[in-house]
């Protein structure tokens, strides 16, 4: 066991956490979004959406003008309106693969990023016939190796490379092919047309497999835009769709921001991260669509008081309050807490509080019997809070799989990953609870690299003050290693991680795509929350960009 001197008890690591940043009239309510001096515009999104959907079903002979016009779809945020019609469109083409040859690479990358983006297990090699045939073996030489002349394709470059980001174990191909396309990309960026160089950058940044689906949606409709036909209905409905959707949106964070308010926590829980805004933002990257409007009031109040309860733990509790504050929530009972700060029995009643209304709310949806699944992964996530206010308590600095099968539970993946269920209506039944609550290798997944993220994002900010090690810190004492190394091998932990998820997106055929795709989503924002070594939860001024973007700036205005 490492270890240092004890902390004393009376000793609180107060964290000094930044204010909230937001001005919440920012969020009032406003009048809903119109068309032509028409208040209601519903009339007309059902007409946009009957000529897509039209366009979707018309046969064409070309299939690359196929998989670009659902790529669109996809990528514009309106697929949600036809999951049935483009669902069908990719099981026959998974059923029925095209002849490749002669395809060209983006096609061919395209095909193949799109179907596994719908869970079909194609193989980067197939049996197609009675004929062993690599799916992209036309791109290479008779070495083996890529051809030369595919370094001047950029958007077939680019294509792969989305691709890539699909790949699942021992796929070694795709493992050379995101190496191959990402050195070419860079390399040419400055030999780019400024459209070209935009997509490619951002690429780079935020490959579709790895980015918020409401944010990427943001940024392409601008970018489709500029490249669209005149009166172009796909275009036109993207638009409309994303401004009255975000108008919800905008109603629901209000709603979620009078309860933070009435609650007073910056009176009555003074130490504690206030940031329900940002709360908000990562529960619309789990998902965005009016339909889940439940879930995402659910979850981000949940997630909110997980991150004082976080702070409870990290900054504030003594030994003694903090055993005493797990045993209530263990009981599931708020009595004879006498000896408590008055702040954190103010923290235990707001979640006991939470809890009541979570139950009352999913009767009509037949869902409150599922509360207790949520209620137990509470627990959990305070009985691991517990263990690591114990290690930091005694200055013990575990092995790295020691702090990593604790993180996986403190880090509130699972936590929340149940709790979103919650809000998934009927796409969900027992067996998807079972299924969350044994934390599955997807889920693991994302919880490591959650914990991964998190820890490298805030490891300089930790090493400010008294606070448990984090994976860094872990793997720098077990290994006798520099920081350096340490984000290294990190780094190499989370493309393992990320193989698991896609993996088991490709095989858990018995739970709903809805939910494999939840788990993805939530990834993907722990991503962008902590990319680049930041913390943009804690530091919430860096969201802030992207928070008008989603939540308070209509496109076009």
């Amino acid at each position: 066991m490492s270890s240092s001197s004890p902390i004393s008890q009376k000793r609180r690591s107060i964290a000094n956490f930044s204010p909230n940043s937001w001005d919440y009239h920012l969020f009032a309510i406003t009048p809903a979004p119109v068309l032509n001096g028409e208040l209601d515009i519903e009339q007309r999104l059902q007409h946009l959406k009957n000529q897509v959907r039209k366009l979707i079903l018309t046969q064409v002979e070309d299939l690359t003008e196929k998989l670009n016009f659902i790529d669109n779809i996809k990528r514009l945020g309106v697929s949600y309106h036809f999951e049935n019609e483009i669902g069908e469109i990719m099981e026959n083409m998974s059923e029925n693969h095209p002849p490749f040859e002669g395809k060209d690479l983006h096609t061919t990358s395209l095909w193949f990023r799109l179907l596994r983006q719908e869970g079909y297990h194609v193989p980067s090699v197939r049996l197609h016939i009675y004929i062993y045939a690599d799916v992209f073996d036309q791109f290479k030489d008779e070495n083996g190796d890529f051809k030369k002349s595919m370094i001047e394709d950029v958007v077939g470059m680019l294509s792969l490379y989305e691709a890539a980001h699909f790949a699942i174990h021992g796929e070694d191909f795709l493992d050379k092919a995101l190496h191959y396309s990402t050195y070419n990309l860079k390399s040419r960026l400055s030999n780019l047309s400024p459209t070209l160089e935009r997509k490619v950058i951002h690429a780079l940044n935020y490959p579709i497999r790895r980015g918020m689906p409401r944010f990427e949606s943001r940024y392409y409709i601008p970018m489709y835009s500029s490249e669209a036909s005149p009166n172009d209905p796909l275009l036109e409905l993207a638009i409309i769709d994303f401004n009255v959707v975000q108008a919800l949106h905008k109603k629901e964070l209000n709603q979620i921001i009078e309860w933070w308010k009435k609650l007073d926590f910056l009176t009555n829980v003074p130490y504690a991260r206030d940031r329900v805004v940002e709360g908000y933002f990562w529960v619309l990257g789990v998902y965005f669509e009016p339909q889940f409007m439940l879930g995402r009031t659910i979850m981000t109040k949940l997630g909110t008081l997980m991150a004082v309860v976080d702070d409870t733990y990290d900054a504030y509790g003594t030994i003694e309050e903090l055993e005493l504050f797990t045993q209530a929530i263990g009981r599931w009972d708020a009595s004879s807490l006498k000896p408590l700060p008055q702040c954190m029995k103010v923290v235990l009643q707001a979640v006991f509080d939470l809890f009541n209304v979570m139950e009352l709310l999913t009767i009509e949806a037949g869902k409150s019997c599922f509360v207790p699944y949520v209620k137990r992964a509470f627990q959990q996530f305070c009985e691991a809070n517990l263990v690591e206010s114990k290690w930091h308590h005694h200055g013990y600095i575990p092995t790295y799989e020691e702090y990593i099968e604790n993180g996986i539970v403190t880090c509130g993946c699972p936590l929340l990953l149940t709790t979103c269920l919650l809000g998934l209506e009927n796409s969900v039944n027992r067996d998807a609870f079972d299924w969350i609550s044994q934390v599955p290798k997807m889920v693991r997944a994302s919880s490591i690299i959650f914990r991964v993220v998190n820890d490298m994002g805030s490891h300089k900010f930790e090493k400010t003050r008294l606070h448990i090690a984090s994976t860094v810190k872990c793997l720098m004492n077990q290994h006798g290693i520099l920081e350096l190394e340490a984000y290294k091998l990190l780094q190499e932990e989370l493309e393992d991680a990320w193989k698991d998820i896609n993996e088991e997106y490709l095989k858990a055929k018995f739970i709903p795509k809805v939910v494999l795709q939840c788990v993805v989503n939530f990834t993907n924002i722990v991503e962008l929350l902590y990319e680049n070594f930041s913390d943009k939860y804690t530091h919430g001024e860096l969201l802030k960009d992207h928070i008008r973007a989603l939540v308070i700036d209509p496109i076009g205005n």
